[in-house]
């Protein structure tokens, strides 16, 4: 298949992260923005979502020929909202096309009839020599007759009108309605936008349509001339008040893939223990961007794929943190945590002066806490790290990281952070990540349950499901966590892209969190017994979604 030729204003197909193959529009950067080194790439602006990146050209597809393609294979309301909004877009545009073509035509019929007015005029100035004196003398007169009457027909309108009849448009310049605006996105980009890219603002170019009054376009593609987007000096100015208010700071990537392209990974070389569903997309990404990397995990054949990739393998975690700078890890709960650190072979006896350990596990603030003694006596440094996030979002390195602990390790750790996730906090001392984390994850377990329990009683009051989560992407409520779990309930698909295992032991710590400070957690209390419920139903090593079997069973 022959290749097929790209440029700027072309509407592609495009692979973004989390989602399916894309709609999105080829515009120019943002001047701060550096191209990529490498591989031929365009940048991509994506309808439907705040969301732009370098794409690699074999990574994109003209938009009218493959359509059809792209729509059999991906069913998801929200892609087929951006293909509307797509098609609505070029329906607009063509609609404004031939408005200016009309326009045109009518410009180049004036001055057709110009000139013929010019041609008669000379043909009579011809005429009138060839005539004798005193026929010469009549035809004058008439002539001064059809002069007077053109110039009282001038003299009944304006000057100002006279002059804009008289003086054509400048070409390039477009009538008062016809302005430049760039390509819709959106309506988040009204919220508050985190990172090096959200803020930018694109400069209009002639093939960008005119700004599109309909409403089910705006809200979901709302163009950025509507209102300026945030600028980058402003996010930086709103970190800074940010720390100085609460101690915590923030390392921003928002959109990963956009900004990922320039990353400088470090030149420490990385260690990475536990390669489960958040392990695997981090390790990946850590290799995409360039980072030396040496793998170990407890079933040693799951490290196999990364040492194709590029990937050192470590016969222990004492090995792998001996002859790694940093060493990160992920694991499933308190006790893992623990035992990778404390037992036979473990982190400690790898720990020297110097040496970092950076536990991305989500436990409980005195099992951090625990750990960081431990790796602090040994002359080593220590960094808490939980993600939010779940295999999706690790796979695209879209997670948001939690931090604290080391501050300076915190900083040596950016263009890891920066591979793996779109943004991370730092939040102080040792301990307060690890809360944070329950307590977030506390809301989405308690939230998860909630679905689950609406669908269900939408079910048993004759209501349509469908019907409730169409309305719900509709409201405040949307947002892709909401429209996957639901569409996992629809579908009966529970594959697991967040343990429901692992929101229930999150649940149970926070909790016990709650307890320590003796601050109530009904909520959260009541969730984890719907959980609890569904465990004892072997959902265990399903999706958190599949909570949802605890309410029909």
């Amino acid at each position: 298949m022959a290749a097929v030729s790209l440029r700027l204003g072309d509407l592609v197909w495009g692979k973004l992260g989390r989602y399916p193959p894309w709609p999105g529009k080829i515009v120019n950067p943002p001047k701060d923005l550096k191209k990529p080194r490498g591989k031929k790439c365009f940048f991509v602006k994506f309808f439907g979502t705040e969301d732009h990146a370098w794409i690699k050209v074999e990574q994109l597809k003209p938009y009218h020929p493959h359509k059809e393609e792209m729509i059999k294979i991906n069913k998801g309301k929200r892609f087929q909202q951006a293909v509307d909004a797509v098609e609505e877009f070029l329906r607009k545009t063509k609609g404004k096309d031939q408005a200016s073509s009309h326009n045109s035509n009518e410009e180049k019929n004036r001055h057709n009839s110009s000139e013929e007015r010019g041609k008669q005029s000379a043909g009579e100035e011809k005429r009138k020599a060839s005539l004798p004196e005193g026929k010469l003398k009549k035809g004058t007169g008439e002539g001064k007759k059809r002069v007077s009457s053109v110039s009282s027909e001038r003299g009944s309108k304006s000057p100002l009108k006279r002059a804009q009849e008289q003086s054509p448009r400048k070409r390039g310049r477009p009538p008062k309605d016809e302005k430049d605006l760039t390509i819709p996105e959106s309506s988040t980009v009204k919220r508050v936008m985190t990172g090096t890219v959200a803020g930018f603002k694109w400069p209009p170019t002639v093939s960008e349509p005119v700004k599109d009054s309909d409403p089910h376009f705006h809200h979901f593609l709302l163009s950025q001339t509507e209102k300026p987007a945030v600028c980058y000096q402003a996010i930086t100015k709103k970190l800074k008040v940010c720390e100085e208010e609460t101690g915590s700071t923030s390392i921003q990537a928002a959109d990963s893939t956009a900004v990922n392209g320039s990353i400088t990974p470090t030149d420490k070389k990385i260690g990475f223990l536990g390669l489960g569903l958040m392990g695997s997309g981090i390790v990946s990404n850590l290799l995409k961007m360039g980072h030396t990397v040496t793998v170990w995990n407890r079933t040693a054949e799951k490290c196999d794929l990364f040492i194709q990739e590029g990937a050192r393998l470590g016969r222990t975690p004492a090995e792998v943190v001996s002859t790694c700078d940093i060493t990160f890890a992920c694991v499933s709960d308190p006790k893992a945590a623990k035992d990778l650190v404390l037992g036979p072979s473990g982190v400690l006896q790898g720990i020297r002066p110097g040496k970092c350990y950076v536990d991305m596990s989500t436990v409980d603030a005195d099992t951090v806490t625990e750990l960081a003694q431990v790796i602090v006596s040994r002359g080593g440094r220590f960094l808490e790290a939980p993600v939010s996030g779940n295999q999706q979002l690790s796979n695209d390195g879209m997670l948001v990281i939690l931090a604290a602990g080391d501050r300076g390790l915190y900083e040596d750790c950016s263009s890891c952070f920066q591979a793996m996730g779109k943004t991370s906090f730092f939040l102080g001392e040792v301990g307060n990540a690890a809360k944070m984390m329950l307590i977030v994850n506390m809301v989405q377990g308690s939230f998860m349950a909630t679905i689950a329990e609406g669908l269900t009683l939408a079910q048993v009051t004759g209501q349509s499901q469908q019907t409730l989560l169409d309305i719900l992407n509709q409201g405040q409520l949307a947002s892709i966590f909401l429209d996957q779990k639901c569409q996992n309930i629809l579908q009966g698909n529970f594959k697991p892209d967040f343990y429901l295992k692992y929101i229930q032991k999150d649940l149970r710590l926070a909790i016990a969190l709650g307890d320590s400070v003796n601050h109530p957690t009904p909520m959260a209390a009541a969730a984890n017994e719907v959980y609890k419920r569904a465990k004892a139903l072997d959902q265990s090593d399903n999706d958190m979604s599949a909570v949802y079997r605890a309410y029909i069973h």
